[in-house]
């Protein structure tokens, strides 16, 4: 029997990708393991799905903190942690999707000498798959152009796509809302952590917008606000079984544009206006990842510095207006979904 460890965390994008993969594996009776931190997301969101096995992390991070001086520590007793398992484990091989959980367990397999295989999301490589590249066999990338930033290293397969998203039913999205037909339907996702900004556009214009759109607001996690009732907004922390559903009713979404939503957007072929992280909050990857799809005329972009209400009105319109054109460069694209070339380059790492 074939075995996989999966990591990754920190945040729903470096988790969901698994579970396209999850089906495959399945039904092809391999044993799936799932190694991330005892109280982070990926906990959550897997940790009744496989046999879960929980370690010390430090968080990765590119600016001054006094954390920053106890943290390696707590990356060297994830690798002993790790090593334990893994040891006990001896997996096929590892799949990371990143995250600072996963330098610890790409770190430990390196050394039990089980091959290890990164996925990068976005179009620049994060800080967890910089460092735990020397110790990976492969890197599969989402972007043609992250070639260039790696020196020609890794190699292109797209962004695992979950099936059960293109299987949802709009007049099922619709009655979980309470919509009905008639008056489109504005999807806003902010992400599994909520967009601050996001709520607060929304919400604050929550009458003006309603005049013509039913609204989905996926909040994250904790943001949910009890004192709105209105027939045409429905409010929702985090979607998990609900998600296909709720992207099937969905006419247009706004989004953050992290890796993965935007080519779920892409493979459901649904109008979008991303509104990237800026650089005072991120490393820049939304920006790139939305500067690549708006070049492809797949999204319309917000700079997060210039989102305001009428902005996003003007946006939403010319989504309307150029519906069809954003739709048919979608369903032309080639990078739809990486599921098989993701799973190609696992196996060839066993048959090595």
């Amino acid at each position: 029997m074939k075995k996989i460890v999966l990591t990754g965390g920190g945040t729903a994008g470096h988790v969901t990708p698994h579970f396209a993969l999850l089906p495959y594996f399945k039904e092809q009776g391999w044993d799936v393991h799932y190694i991330g931190t005892a109280d982070g997301i990926e906990r959550e969101l897997m940790g009744e799905q496989l046999p879960y096995y929980p370690i010390s992390a430090g968080k990765l991070r590119r600016y001054f903190d006094l954390k920053n001086l106890s943290d390696p520590f707590r990356v060297v007793k994830g690798v002993f942690q790790a090593y334990q398992v893994l040891r006990k484990l001896r997996p096929n091989v590892v799949f990371s999707k990143g995250g600072f959980v996963s330098v610890p367990v790409t770190i430990a397999a390196r050394f039990l000498g089980i091959p290890v295989v990164l996925h990068e999301s976005d179009l620049t490589p994060g800080l967890a798959n910089k460092l735990s590249l020397p110790f990976a066999r492969e890197l599969c990338l989402t972007f043609p152009d992250s070639l260039s930033y790696l020196k020609g290293k890794g190699i292109v397969t797209g962004t695992p796509i979950r099936s059960e998203l293109v299987q949802g039913s709009r007049s099922e999205g619709l009655r979980l809302c309470k919509f009905h037909e008639g008056l489109p339907v504005l999807l806003v996702m902010g992400g599994s952590l909520g967009a601050g900004i996001f709520n607060r556009i929304i919400r604050d214009h929550l009458d003006t917008l309603t005049k013509d759109y039913q609204i989905i607001h996926l909040c994250g996690q904790g943001n949910l606000d009890a004192k709105i009732k209105h027939s045409r907004y429905f409010q929702i922390e985090y979607a998990k079984e609900e998600l296909p559903h709720l992207l099937a009713a969905a006419d247009m979404v706004m989004s953050r544009a992290g890796a993965n939503s935007i080519f779920e957007l892409l493979a459901l072929a649904k109008p979008h206006v991303l509104v990237p992280l800026s650089r005072q909050a991120s490393r820049g990857d939304q920006i790139l990842n939305a500067q690549s799809f708006a070049r492809q005329g797949f999204s319309l972009v917000i700079p997060e510095e210039e989102l305001d209400i009428e902005r996003l009105q003007k946006s939403l319109r010319e989504l309307q207006l150029r519906r069809e054109e954003f739709i048919q460069a979608m369903k032309s694209s080639q990078a739809k979904d990486g599921t098989e070339n993701v799973l190609r380059v696992i196996e060839q790492q066993i048959s090595r």
